[in-house]
């Protein structure tokens, strides 16, 4: 991490730095299988539409680091994971309805990402 975010207030429930580099590992893995399965599957409906979500929804989650670390703006990086929590809901049910098992493995990256927004919320008040 940084200097800048050791200084800040974290909220409650805030996990140890060490613990974000698996959990993200483990999570790009499972949206990749996922990615896979979704254009593997027979049957996909709205498909450009999916894919210009996927591509808007994959530039948000790697943009968020450089907004809230590079431009230290606990408040754009707020933005920015909200856009990604709504995304990947609409993403959740368009892979659900071409392949169950697409949609239901991006169930835990909701998890992390909704607790991630919890966290951002949590430094955008505090500091």
């Amino acid at each position: 991490m940084n200097n800048w975010y050791a200084a800040l207030n974290r909220p409650a429930l805030t996990p140890p730095d060490w613990i974000f580099s698996p959990v993200w590992t483990v999570l790009y893995i499972m949206i990749a299988v996922s990615i896979f399965m979704y254009f593997r599957a027979p049957c996909k409906n709205h498909l450009w539409l999916t894919v210009v979500i996927l591509v808007l929804h994959l530039a948000s989650n790697f943009i968020w680091t450089y907004l809230f670390f590079g431009l230290q703006s606990p408040v754009m990086a707020l933005w920015d994971i909200i856009f990604l929590d709504l995304s990947l809901v609409v993403l959740m049910i368009f892979f659900w309805q071409a392949s169950h098992i697409a949609g239901v493995m991006l169930v835990p990256y909701l998890l992390w990402v909704s607790f991630a927004t919890y966290l951002n919320y949590g430094f955008f008040r505090l500091n």
